[in-house]
């Protein structure tokens, strides 16, 4: 029996001494008995305890019952354990009372045997915590699973100072008989065995022993290499000197042919394609060509002509036509949401996303510090009365734990400002208990200290010794986080204020394995309430995020390094960075549109330069296409498209390109063009547009509409007043008649007397080839070298705090993002058949989705899914058993009665029936569900679901049923872009591979959800896209390029392959400049395809409308009649622009930007310049004899035709 109360443990008593023969039960504890200690029952139940007794067990059991049962084996062997020790008719064997304070006995010896120890940890070692993704030794064994073994659990369980033992009970463990006692050595259950009471054996991640073979990891692909050699590299290096030998021997054979002929290089076939001994037996195709270009010719010559002879009519006709497209910009909404930029509203991580916030509510929000310090010096706690020193890191020191302390008090006392009312933490943060506990969830070492100075000031020592204080306190709540009670004198609680356990992984950073003590970070958190379509509540929680970000800002100690983020912080450094960039890219144009003014027009002499001069005509060109740029995106906004500040910033830099480009060639054309007998101004400028108009097709549409009206009526007008020469801006001011002789250009005459000739040497041009080959050769060699992703340090401002705090997360967190098991609406619960397709206790099936995920979690470095799901089912189970104390009920009301409740009414859910034991089906699953929870966790009952679960499971309205739920784990630490979009691909695969059938053969599928898989979905299929949309890109190129040729398919599909290879050697620019891909650089890629044509069609179109006898001379021709348009147009005036953006402190702009941009310009320069005019005189086509008879007879009489004999 029971006696007096114990002087160490309030509320338990000592047993009383007793030497006698065993009494028989009383009859009102036979129950209790058939319950505790099956194994007595029989007979008169003649035992060495009480009633009282086994109530003081059965109270004393219930945490041990709540999380060990779920594995029977295990739970019957701790019970026969206790059991022997409490009733058993042969105590006498192997206890001794060794302490006797006259009726109570103060101190036992309890001779246990090694096997019987041995066989019971083995029992329970792997049974799993599912609400804390633990195992339950971790909780139940006073330090961590890993560290626990059989001695040392049964040590803990004894222990005076775990609350709950009245009185010391020293095991003694030998499987031989010692000082004449004989251990108790009862028979056990291995967790393999089912129990004789029908029970079955536990479950798979409850014992690793009834698991088949552990889950192998397919290999990891090994590195294609040819003798030890990326294989790439070997296979264009040999492609290279392949082509480089028979190239090489190509032309030298052709030279030696040549000479030993003595001809000269184009002589076999002079006669036969001068163009001017052409008759006009021309093909099919080639008539087909000529009418179409001709057809393009009259209308645009017809077009021009109206423009310059109806200048203000067009003028005021755009100006309308802009007016009102621009107009759809007070309609314009930009966007700035990371989750609206990165990822498209129908994508499967969208769609799951969107699933998850409309069932469970959306992800909470993160307030997050990382704190380190300066200091070096650690110190070293020495445990009482004995054991090894254990180090401490300075960031453990209690004065820096104190200073840490007052900060997280200030942070929870800020009051912000919304809308007039005051806003504080509690409004807003996650109170999992609320509304018993209305404490917000902060996930700190500090809550281990209940978030007080003097708790964290406690410690138990005389003044010699300090027995314990928060070293010790620290050392068992990183083994126990959940703990009630630490086992130390102090006897503090573990569990944080709002309930709930704080996971030393969650709250520590930089330790080493699991040395918790050799953190050199702490980690504070402060999850926040998101809401999804409440823009109040939402209002003040950025209000308050604000207020943070600004305290924080201003914060100073010189003790802590502290690096902090909160939910709005990427979001607001983007819009910073965006108007921090704003005078960048405003001198950026600055500079473009004064290299414009002052390089359109062409000076003959000093005398004429403010005639010659073009100023106004290239500011006016510069603003038509601005405008354009600004009636593009008025028409989006009209369509209700958002658009984003990087394309606000951006596209005008692709437009002005294009614009510049044909500006120049428009207005050097008409510079460089004689007016034929009888031809009148509208009529020259009318004919020139006609010849070049064509080729702005190939580049754009867009700005069609205002380059070839409202430009070509200005461009009138300016050569009226030229004519009339009168000066350039100041109209009214006229220059007096003189004698001027026209000159060529500066660049007009370095392309057409020193450059295109010397490009086109006969010894020049292999060289070229050979150079532009070896670069393809090499691009191709690391284009799959590219890295995929984008670092998120990139996307912001150079001087932002959050780039600290992306730098700390990297180096120091040691966990990932939670991973939510989705199991969509449709499951029955109520159902045992459907249970077991979910669950992972005891019954469940062996390819469950809980089983299948800890099965996962096993190869974790693979699969990237670290822990065992938490599972509400399977806590659920075990906490409406009808053996614990959790599931109880107003008999009067019918209403919920917490554990911790005393009061006679209320009764327990269950009744101790075998029927009564099994798992709730039909009504009873429903009827008490939403007591589980609502149940809040206790010392009495642990397995409370209301702070775990409360918003895992969704509830069909009334609680008729369970629609969608969840079981949660988390990812392993991801650090880098690599590692989000590997686990992300792992997660699909595994959501893919994990199908859960019931025994009618109906598969159920469930859907992975993370609060990152919206940002990295894109690049699942980044490469796929990049191939895709280049392809179509080059495809549209070479069907526009061939019809507005004339259907030279020959020569488009030149200008297609000079593309494809500055898109190639782009992808070696981004391996050389470590440039990912991703959805911005796909963008750039996309656009350098429209960027080259511009630095390709002009060429092109003024080869194939040579008039030269041989390919070399019409490619001398075009490069020197259009390549100085392009030099100075596109090429000069974005290279000036571009360079600014190096100034940029957006990462962004300087690595996607500046460096890419660049690269497009200098890539498409130099193959538009140089290697292009080298291709097209080696294989470009024949001239058009269609094309060559109509200009002949256009041009017949007329100067034009002396010039082209010339």
């Amino acid at each position: 029996g029971e006696c007096g109360e114990s002087e160490k443990v309030p509320g338990k008593k000592y047993n009383c001494n007793y030497t006698g023969p065993p009494i028989p039960l009383d009859r009102d504890a036979y129950e209790l008995v058939t319950d505790l200690c099956p194994g007595y029952d029989y007979g008169n139940r003649s035992l060495c305890c009480d009633a009282a007794q086994l109530r003081t067990l059965k109270a004393s059991l219930q945490l041990p019952y709540q999380f060990l049962s779920r594995c029977p084996a295990c739970y019957f062997n701790l019970m026969t354990l206790f059991c022997e020790l409490t009733c058993s008719s042969h105590q006498s064997q192997f206890m001794n009372a060794t302490k006797i304070n006259g009726r109570n006995v103060v101190e036992v010896q309890y001779y246990i045997g090694q096997t019987f120890a041995n066989a019971m940890y083995n029992a329970c070692k792997d049974v799993q915590a599912p609400s804390s993704n633990v195992k339950a030794l971790s909780l139940l064994c006073g330090k961590d699973a890993k560290d626990c073994n059989a001695t040392n659990w049964i040590q803990y369980m004894f222990d005076i100072n775990n609350g709950q033992t009245p009185f010391p009970i020293i095991p003694i463990f030998s499987d031989a008989p010692v000082s004449g006692y004989t251990p108790m050595n009862n028979k056990t259950y291995a967790c393999t065995e089912g129990l004789e009471d029908g029970s079955g054996p536990c479950s798979c991640q409850d014992c690793t022993k009834a698991c088949g073979p552990k889950p192998v990891p397919p290999p990891v692909p090994q590195p294609w290499t040819i003798f030890g050699v990326d294989a790439m590299t070997v296979i264009m290096w040999i492609s290279y000197m392949a082509f480089l030998l028979i190239f090489m021997g190509a032309v030298l054979g052709a030279w030696c042919y040549r000479k030993r002929r003595i001809m000269s290089e184009y002589g076999p076939i002079q006669d036969s394609n001068d163009p001017r001994s052409l008759n006009i037996n021309a093909s099919c195709g080639e008539t087909l060509g000529e009418r179409f270009e001709n057809a393009l010719r009259i209308l645009f010559s017809s077009w021009g002509s109206f423009c310059v002879r109806h200048p203000t009519l067009v003028i005021l006709s755009s100006l309308v036509l802009v007016g009102a497209s621009a107009g759809g910009l007070a309609y314009m909404r930009i966007t700035t949401d990371p989750v609206e930029l990165w990822s498209s509203p129908t994508s499967q991580a969208r769609q799951e996303k969107n699933y998850f916030d409309s069932h469970f509510g959306p992800f909470f929000r993160t307030v997050q510090l990382i704190i380190t310090t300066p200091l070096s010096t650690g110190s070293v706690y020495s445990p009482y009365p004995a054991g090894l020193d254990v180090p401490f890191t300075a960031i453990l020191g209690k004065d820096i734990l104190h200073q840490v302390l007052d900060l997280q008090l200030h942070i929870e006392d800020l009051v912000a400002i919304y809308e007039g009312q005051n806003v504080t933490l509690k409004d807003i943060c996650v109170a999992p208990l609320a509304p018993y506990n209305d404490n917000c969830t902060i996930l700190s070492i500090l809550n281990y200290f209940q978030n007080s100075h003097s708790v964290l000031d406690h410690s138990i020592g005389d003044e010699f010794f300090v027995f314990a204080d928060y070293h010790s306190h620290f050392l068992y709540c990183v083994s126990a986080p959940a703990s009630l009670n630490d086992t130390t004198l102090l006897h503090d609680p573990c569990l944080g204020t709002f309930g709930g356990p704080v996971f030393p992984w969650l709250a520590l950073g930089g330790y080493d394995e699991t040395n918790y003590n050799n953190a050199t970070a702490l980690v504070i958190t402060f999850p926040l309430n998101n809401y999804l379509n409440d823009s109040v509540r939402l209002g003040k929680a950025l209000a308050w995020e604000k207020e943070f970000i600004k305290f924080m800002k201003n914060f100073r100690n010189p003790n802590l390094t502290i690096a902090f983020s909160a939910e709005r912080s990427i979001e607001d450094e983007i819009n910073r960075e965006s108007n921090s960039d704003i005078s960048t890219i405003v001198l950026s144009y600055v500079i473009m549109f004064v290299y414009v003014s002052l390089a359109l027009g062409h000076i003959h002499s000093c005398r004429r330069v403010m005639v010659d001069s073009k100023i106004s005509l290239g500011v006016a060109g510069i603003l038509i296409v601005l405008s354009s740029v600004a009636a593009s995106l008025g028409i989006f906004s009209y369509a209700g498209i958002p658009l984003t500040l990087i394309v606000i910033e951006v596209i005008p830099f692709l437009v002005l390109a294009v614009g510049v480009d044909n500006i120049f060639i428009i207005v050097q054309t008409y510079q460089r063009d004689e007016r034929m007998p009888q031809e009148e101004l509208h009529q020259q400028i009318g004919r020139i547009l006609g010849d070049i108009a064509p080729s702005f097709y190939n580049e754009t549409m867009i700005l069609i509409n205002d380059d070839i009206s409202c430009f070509v009526s200005l461009l009138g007008l300016d050569a009226k007043r030229q004519e009339s020469n009168r000066f350039d801006v100041v109209c009214c001011v006229t220059l007096p008649e003189g004698q001027e002789t026209k000159t060529d250009g500066f660049f007009f005459w370095f392309f057409k007397k020193v450059y295109a000739p010397f490009i086109l040497k006969e010894w020049v041009r292999p060289i070229v080839v050979a150079v532009f080959v070896g670069m393809l050769s090499f691009s191709i060699a690391v284009v799959n070298k590219v890295e995929v992703g984008l670092d998120q340090k990139l996307s912001m401002p150079d001087d932002s705090y959050v780039l600290d705090y992306f730098k700390s997360m990297s180096k120091y967190l040691h966990t990932g993002a939670p991973v939510y098991f989705v199991v969509e609406d449709g499951l029955n619960y109520s159902s045992t058949e459907d249970q077991n397709v979910v669950c992972g206790g005891v019954g469940c099936n062996n390819n469950s989705l809980v089983q299948q995920v800890y099965e996962a979690s096993l190869i974790s470095n693979y699969t990237t899914i670290a822990t065992t799901p938490s599972s509400w089912l399977d806590d659920y189970f075990d906490w409406v058993k009808p053996q614990s104390t959790c599931c109880r009920y107003y008999n009067t009301t019918g209403a919920f009665c917490n554990a911790s409740v005393v009061n006679a009414s209320c009764v327990g859910c269950r009744p101790m029936t075998p029927s009564g034991k099994e798992r709730p089906v039909g009504e009873d699953f429903m009827r008490f569900l939403p007591m589980f929870l609502s149940d809040n966790p206790n010392p009495k009952c642990g397995k409370g679901g209301h702070a775990a679960y409360a918003s895992a499971v969704d509830l069909y309205p009334n609680n008729t049923g369970v629609g969608a739920s969840y079981f949660m784990s988390y990812h392993t630490i991801l650090k880098e872009s690599p590692d989000f979009i590997n686990a992300l691909k792992n997660a699909r695969t595994l959501a893919n591979i994990v199908s859960f059938p019931n025994c009618h053969s109906q598969i159920y599928t469930f859907l992975l959800y993370s609060v990152f898989y919206v940002f990295y979905e894109q690049y699942l299929t980044i490469v796929y896209d990049t191939a895709l949309n280049l392809s179509l890109s080059l495809a549209a190129i070479f069907v526009v390029t061939a019809v507005l040729l004339g259907f030279e398919l020959w020569l488009a599909v030149i200008v297609s392959i000079t593309i494809a290879m500055i898109l190639v050697n782009m992808f070696g620019v981004m391996w050389l400049w470590d440039i990912s891909l991703n959805a911005v650089s796909l963008v750039n890629l996309v656009m350098s395809c429209g960027i080259s044509v511009e630095f390709c069609s002009h060429i092109v179109r003024a080869f194939s409308i040579s008039m030269k006898k041989n390919r070399v001379e019409r490619a001398e021709e075009a490069l020197a009649h259009m390549g100085s348009s392009v030099f100075r147009g596109i090429t000069l005036t974005k290279f000036g622009g571009i360079l600014i953006l190096a100034l940029s402190k957006s990462q962004i702009f300087q690595v996607f930007y500046f460096r890419m941009y660049l690269a497009i310009i200098l890539l498409g320069a130099t193959h538009g310049l140089i290697f292009l005019p080298v291709l097209l005189s080696y294989i470009g086509p024949s001239v058009n004899k269609a094309k060559v008879f109509a200009a002949n007879q256009r041009y017949a009489g007329t100067e034009k035709e002396r010039l082209l004999n010339y």
